[in-house]
């Protein structure tokens, strides 16, 4: 992978950043470009993006590498650990397995198994130590007597032993750097071959051991001329220390745009790396600070960042704890892609985004410590698999030491990064003021509801002798509290202690002051509280829109509120105002002049909108309405239109006046709820005739009854027609009368099923007189009944018919008590309708 360093100085901090390449970039080229009326190169290249980046502060400069002679303070048996002053704020803390001793065995690392500490340092006692991590937040510098002195491509260990080669590095590149190192003279100490040194031979770790020895016994003379505790030697500054540890033949190029470091780098690769030379390159900012040019400020300013954005559309929370740190997983607004996408598809597609940015973020940040990763549930084990995969190859690219543990089934991953530095975040900020760092403060709700039970204690600790009223400054945003909805809340606290409370403040007061400015009696308080009175012109800044009232505009003079009239155009500018009252806590004010005039003119023309839109609404309201009305209408004609069973009728069956009767029964039956709920038995009498069904029995060559009165048809019923006076059998039909309007008892609620009359055929004139005659007015049947239908002759019975219509009337005026008083229950609907269209079809068979 082709990477780059940038390196920056300027008098508060050095920065240092370092490129990778996001793709396979091309080689970069030059290119000559004008800036400025000069010529310069440009190379900056394309496909790279900020992968570290590094702060060193003047004030706050790592000291790490750092060798101390000290002073033991302290030596606690129950740590196995001693505190040593190093002439730093804080002791430095040294572990029992850190203490490296002349003729004392080291002990190996863990709990128990070498001397005790109190057999090896004693409090006063001085030492040699070599700080091997920052002091953190309330922790000091941890310590080691196992010094080290760091090269390009070894660490020279001059109390060690043996060689020992990078992890990093290739098996088969770590066994040969092992043979070139075997022959090396180390002067009696120990020496670890870097990761920088792939591809050195055994030339280039002679030529640093000897940079290196020097070194060495410099530090030697230094801890024998100076009394502790002091610094005896002082690792490299950030510019050098980055590079000497990461700066190899895979990098194209440092650039820095400081002469100074510049010197520095360029002594220090002729020293180690002379074939690096090359590839130092000065920077002449015509195209501005190094950072903007590279694109590397916005990434800085958005580490700070809560929300990490992924490509897909999803994103990472990052939350920062003492304990750990903790980082969601979430897919925003990535819904997959194609119409074929599933779910787990998406999800495992943002959690493989968010494998490799998570390791990004921790790099950039300089992310500690234990770290928990919340990736999205995946139901499938490979998909997890694929996720970790990617998560420990990103990781490999990481040079500080990871561990990660497998994904749980609650989809978290575990893992845990050393802690280097204090990382970016505590770098560059510190803890809120406002919040001390909790992240979240009190509502004004809250504080004025304490405010609240404060201002009760106080009167009743100043008891009956105390004063009237009192002057309180507070932040406006908390008054606006006491003083909502007609200052309810405070004419509630007023009437329950008997005192009279006024306000002042501005917006620049934290939401928490409270403070009592002034006591005395009511009108004292009101004259200096109220800093304006009626007819005074005072010029005011209109600051926000009136909540309530949309033409009004407020103004805030130290907490005190003015409402402007028609001052809502103005908003955000200066104007001269009359106030026309004076509030404890607010005052009422009009503009004056020609403001006065343009408002007036703008508030009759919002007036005349709002109207029009009124109107409009109301307009669209009753259309709405009526449109509602018509589909309710439409809808029950089609109900009723579907629920209408349209049988042929054979043909040369239907006698004359049939098409009458079809049109009369075809007509959708309308919704006659409201009418018959009126009383109105004539409505009701119409309403019901549509749903009435009557079989008769018919003779074919009589002609059909006329002049007999047709009284209000009934629900479909069943029943047995009576015999005929002369005997003769006659065949029977299905007939369907136009009825004519009777009282008819209310039938039964709810929506009755229509069917048309397969046929009219004109009842018999003997049958009908006798129907006349015989039949007497009866209860109107319910709704959908049957009734049965006998033959003339009492030994035969006729076929049973289903009627649709009962329109020929005999049933309500002359109908037969006895016979109808005599027939049987009504069938099932379904059972009987099937039963009485078989008969139908029987007796049209009988008839032709």
């Amino acid at each position: 992978m082709r990477k780059q360093v940038l390196v920056t100085v300027d008098r508060g901090e050095t920065r240092v950043a370092m490129l990778e390449a996001s793709g396979d970039p091309a080689a970069p080229t030059k290119s000559r470009s004008r800036s400025r009326g000069r010529r310069r190169v440009n190379t900056v290249p394309d496909g790279y993006r900020v992968a570290e980046v590094y702060f060193e502060r003047r004030g706050g400069r790592s000291i790490v590498g750092n060798i101390y002679k000290g002073r033991v303070d302290n030596v606690l048996a129950g740590l196995e650990a001693a505190f040593v002053d190093i002439g730093l704020d804080k002791n430095g803390f040294l572990h029992v397995d850190e203490i490296v001793l002349p003729g004392v065995e080291q002990a190996r690392r863990g709990r128990g198994n070498g001397p005790r500490i109190t057999d090896l340092l004693k409090p006063g006692q001085e030492i040699v130590v070599q700080v091997v991590k920052d002091p953190l937040k309330t922790k000091g510098a941890r310590l080691s007597m196992e010094l080290t002195i760091a090269g390009r491509y070894m660490v020279y260990a001059p109390t060690g032993e043996g060689v020992g080669v990078s992890r990093r590095l290739e098996d088969k590149e770590r066994d040969r750097l092992r043979k070139e190192a075997k022959q090396l003279d180390l002067g009696g100490g120990g020496a670890i071959i870097r990761t920088a040194a792939h591809g050195a031979t055994r030339a280039d770790f002679e030529r640093e051991l000897q940079y290196l020895f020097k070194l060495n016994g410099v530090l030697e003379q230094r801890v024998k001329d100076t009394a502790a505790p002091a610094l005896v030697f002082q690792e490299a500054d950030l510019s050098v220390r980055v590079v000497r540890d990461i700066f190899s033949e895979h990098f194209e190029r440092a650039i820095v745009d400081d002469e100074l470091a510049h010197h520095r780098l360029v002594s220090f690769f002729t020293r180690t790396a002379p074939e690096l030379v090359d590839r130092v390159e000065l920077y002449d900012g015509e195209d501005g600070p190094l950072f903007e040019a590279y694109g590397v400020d916005p990434v800085i300013n958005g580490m700070l960042e809560r929300r990490v954005d992924l490509p897909s559309g999803g994103y990472l929370v990052i939350d920062y704890a003492e304990a750990l740190t903790v980082i969601d997983v979430n897919t925003g607004s990535f819904t997959g892609k194609g119409k074929s996408a599933r779910l787990e598809d998406t999800i495992t597609k943002t959690n493989l985004e968010a494998a490799e940015e998570v390791v990004r973020q921790l790099r950039l940040r300089d992310i500690g410590g234990i770290i928990v990763i919340d990736f999205i549930d995946m139901a499938r084990s490979r998909n997890r698999d694929a996720v970790l995969k990617v998560l420990r190859k990103a990781l490999d690219e990481d040079r500080t030491k990871t561990f990660v543990v497998e994904i749980s089934p609650l989809g978290l991953v575990e893992m845990t990064r050393q802690n280097v530095t204090d990382g970016v975040r505590e770098i560059m900020t510190k803890p809120c003021p406002v919040c001390s760092g909790e992240g979240v403060v009190k509502s004004e709700e809250t504080i004025a509801i304490e405010f609240a039970r404060h201002l009760r204690h106080m009167v009743i600790e100043a008891g009956d002798g105390g004063p009237e009223a009192y002057l309180l400054r507070i932040n406006p945003k908390v008054t606006a509290w006491f003083i909502a909805d007609g200052a309810r809340e405070l004419h509630a606290i007023e009437g329950e202690t008997g005192r009279y409370f006024h306000f002042e403040g501005s917006d620049g007061l934290p939401l928490d002051y409270f403070a009592v400015t002034m006591e005395g009696t009511r009108a004292e308080i009101e004259e200096h509280a109220v800093p304006f009175r009626a007819g005074e012109e005072v010029h005011v800044h209109l600051v926000e829109p009136h909540m309530y009232n949309d033409d009004d505009a407020v103004a805030k003079v130290d907490g005190y509120l003015i409402d402007v009239v028609n001052g809502i155009a103005f908003v955000g500018e200066k104007k001269l105002v009359r106030i026309e009252e004076a509030g404890r806590t607010i005052a009422r004010a009009v503009l004056v002049g020609v403001d006065a005039e343009a408002a007036e003119e703008a508030a009759r023309e919002r007036a005349g909108a709002r109207e029009k839109a009124l109107q409009a609404s109301r307009r669209s309201a009753a259309a709405k309405k009526g449109a509602a009305r018509r589909r309710e209408r439409d809808a029950d004609a089609e109900v009723a239109a579907a629920l209408t069973d349209d049988s042929p009728i054979e043909a040369g069956t239907a006698p004359a006046g049939l098409d009458d009767a079809d049109e009369a029964v075809a007509t959708p039956r309308k919704r006659s709820r409201r009418r018959r709920r009126s009383g109105d038995p004539d409505a009701a009498a119409a309403v019901e005739a549509r749903d009435i069904d009557v079989v008769v029995a018919e003779e074919p060559v009589a002609p059909a009854a006329e002049d007999a009165p047709v009284p209000k048809p009934r629900g479909r019923s069943r029943r047995r027609t009576v015999d005929a006076d002369d005997g003769a059998e006659a065949p029977e039909a299905v007939v369907e009368e136009t009825p004519e309007p009777a009282p008819v008892p209310p039938a039964r609620k709810g929506r009755a099923r229509k069917r048309p009359a397969e046929a009219e055929v004109a009842a018999d004139e003997a049958v009908a007189a006798e129907a006349e005659e015989d039949e007497t007015p009866k209860p109107a049947a319910k709704r959908r009944s049957r009734r049965k239908v006998v033959e003339e002759e009492p030994e035969a019975e006729a076929p049973e018919v289903e009627d649709d219509e009962d329109i020929d009337g005999d049933d309500e005026e002359d109908g037969d008590d006895d016979a109808l008083s005599s027939r049987p229950r009504r069938r099932g609907r379904r059972g009987g309708r099937r039963r009485s269209r078989a008969k139908a079809q029987a007796d049209a068979e009988v008839s032709d």
